[in-house]
């Protein structure tokens, strides 16, 4: 006869097994033997027996010997009654059970399912079954049993490093080997999955400890505004830690119509949020207003944080919020992606610009008499823009295009049909390839972008009659690491104003707008390019590649080359420059000619990455012609 506690968790179990029949489906392994059982075992009772079904009475998530799951995941500043952890890395569990697990007679295994609006699929890593295995991996999904006393069990659970984020429901499934007989317990607490910074599998990988505790975990900052000659700063608490805010930020991603599939990947996830955070066409965070009438709302100048917009959003169940511009839209965004383990900050940049038609030019209309043609000027220019720059390996482009990606909540353009701009590679925008995704053409426009000025002709027709080169993309700002000043990242957005590589990147922009050869004819092409390397270096020697440039016209050429030699992660970003150099070609009609670039070791020793992973960079233009040249290529170095 059990007691009374025991008949009330067998009946439960029992509904629960049937319900597993009937919907989980779930193929299971064989148990494999991680423990000796420990027949001889005795609680506060006595000795247990250890006949029949084993059964599980409760789990503990966040108390006593799993306490260590905070202070591991960096999530001991979230007011969250749940466990909150990071992708990529073990976290524990006690198990209680109605007796002591014998891996010759029991079988037991974890069960997530992510909260999302599509029904839970294991193809979709969506439905998660967690089997014991002996020795983890540390790549996938798999727990073990690193102690047994009597009846509880202590589970080290690990995660891959690209599981999808989000909340999880946990289960404990427990099976007799002998009858087949199951009993399923559903625990009261939920999983909290994050992105982790901290683990150097993870994308948002990040290596520089003190830009974690700035872009990951403090949850005070400033944002800029005011005009490039009068910088003012506005303090922002983005309150990522505090109650209600995660089940906030993860609901934006539960009501969002993109399968949950993706939601491992955070470039992925930054465009969702990124057109959930503003609520132009989806019933978003936030609703924009630049109207100055508020009445019906909060003036955008009233917030001075994150926490009461998300708060309230959540709490009214998705209805917008009013109103918020372009500084909030970007310090709720910092609090949303910071919130789930992804870095970021605010960013402003002035004198920025807004590129409607994607020409990548602002332009200006002017009639016969140089009177303005208000009812032609699209585009825009603002005294100052906010948005936001986030860190991620960016495995859908080429290398070297990780590091940090702006991203834009306020809504201004459509992409592919919904109001949100990012992920883009700010390496891409400042060398103008604009053709890699997401909206990197319009981000290069907003930092530096021409002004163009045209002048309508008596038979309609256009004519250039002036352009500003350096008129856009002034003292773009954000907090510093570690201290309340202001620090310029300009260098970051585009090579220095006027400079030779400056406009090439201008050029390379431009011929991929919507009206390329209204502005900047296409160049003729006529110059060729390769670079090669006989073989990869030793480690701790000096690497030589060699350039072969062509001229196949019948005319000389003249090119000034630019080279730069960058450490690499693997997974494509950028650690380090550590070499650039200039050189100029002339060639006779016809001429083939070669030019070597030697890295030498001491320029890269201090700068070595895991893999000895490097790329050379080479780009230039043609004096004659206007061509554009650019071109990439990596190497290792080896170690043997």
């Amino acid at each position: 006869m059990h007691e009374e506690t025991d008949e009330k968790w067998a009946c439960g179990s029992c509904i629960q097994q049937f319900c597993l029949r009937c919907c989980s489906h779930i193929k299971t392994d064989e148990v494999t033997e991680t423990v000796i059982s420990n027949s001889n075992a005795e609680g506060p009772k006595g000795n247990y027996e250890m006949k029949g079904l084993l059964e599980t009475r409760s789990i503990d998530l966040l108390k006593s010997k799993t306490e260590q799951n905070r202070s591991e995941h960096h999530t001991d500043r979230y007011h969250n009654e749940n466990l909150v952890i990071q992708r990529g890395q073990t976290f524990q569990m006690l198990i209680e059970l109605s007796r002591p697990f014998n891996p010759r007679t029991d079988k037991l295994h974890l069960e997530l399912r992510l909260v999302s609006r599509n029904p839970p699929d294991v193809s979709a890593g969506t439905l998660v079954p967690v089997s014991l295995v002996k020795d983890l991996l540390y790549n996938c999904w798999e727990a073990k049993i690193v102690e047994q006393m009597g009846r509880t069990i202590k589970l080290s659970v690990n995660s891959p490093p690209s599981a999808a984020i989000g909340k999880y429901k946990l289960s404990i499934i427990t099976q007799s080997l002998t009858d087949g007989t199951m009993s399923t317990y559903c625990s009261e607490k939920d999983i909290y999955m994050l992105f982790n910074p901290w683990c150097e599998s993870d994308s948002v990988y990040m290596d520089d400890v003190e830009q974690k505790k700035e872009y990951v975990l403090n949850d005070m900052g400033i944002i800029y505004r005011g005009t490039e000659r009068q910088i003012e700063g506005k303090a922002w608490n983005f309150g990522q830690f505090d109650k209600d805010i995660l089940s906030a930020c993860l609901f934006l991603l539960e009501r969002s119509d993109v399968p949950a599939s993706g939601w491992g990947d955070p470039v992925s996830v930054v465009r969702i949020l990124s057109a959930q955070i503003n609520s132009s066409d989806d019933s978003g965070v936030l609703k924009g207003n630049w109207s100055g009438e508020y009445e019906d709302g909060s003036s955008p100048m009233a917030w001075t944080g994150s926490s009461d917009i998300l708060r309230q959003y959540h709490e009214n169940e998705g209805t917008p919020v009013k109103y918020g511009q372009c500084w909030v839209f970007s310090g709720v965004t910092t609090t949303v992606l910071r919130c789930i383990g992804i870095p970021t900050c605010c960013v402003t940049n002035f004198s920025s610009a807004h590129d409607t038609d994607g020409i990548l030019t602002i332009d200006y209309f002017l009639d016969e008499h140089l009177n303005p043609i208000e009812e032609a000027d699209r585009d825009s220019l603002w005294n100052f823009h906010v948005w936001n720059d986030c860190w991620m390996a960016r495995h859908d482009l080429p290398a070297g295009m990780g590091e940090w990606q702006a991203v834009d909540a306020t809504p201004q353009e459509k992409s592919q049909k919904v109001y949100r701009c990012g992920p883009a590679s700010i390496t891409a925008v400042r060398n103008g390839q604009v053709y890699l995704e997401h909206d990197t053409g319009f981000v290069f426009a907003e930092v530096n972008s021409d002004k163009v000025y045209w002048q309508r002709n008596a038979d309609g027709t256009l004519t250039q009659v002036n352009v500003e080169k350096q008129a856009i993309g002034h003292c773009i700002s954000t907090k510093a690491v570690g201290s309340d000043y202001r620090e310029d990242i300009t260098h970051l957005y585009k090579h220095p104003e006027g400079s030779e590589e400056e406009r090439i990147a201008v050029e390379t922009a431009c011929q991929y707008g919507t009206k390329a050869g209204i502005y900047i004819p296409f160049g003729t092409e006529d110059v060729y390019v390769q670079i090669t390397m006989d073989e990869e270096p030793q480690l701790g020697g000096d690497a030589k590649l060699s350039t072969t440039i062509q001229n196949a016209s019948s005319e000389q050429r003249s090119i000034t080359f630019f080279g730069q030699v960058d450490e690499v992660y693997y997974t494509g970003v950028l650690k380090a420059t550590v070499q650039k150099t200039r050189a100029p070609v002339d060639l006779q009609p016809g001429e083939v000619t070669t030019v070597d670039w030697n890295l030498l070791y001491y320029e890269y020793r201090d700068q070595l990455v895991d893999q000895a992973f490097l790329m050379f960079t080479l780009t230039g233009r043609v004096f004659e012609t206007n061509q554009v040249l650019a071109t990439q290529f990596s190497f290792r170095l080896r170690t043997f």
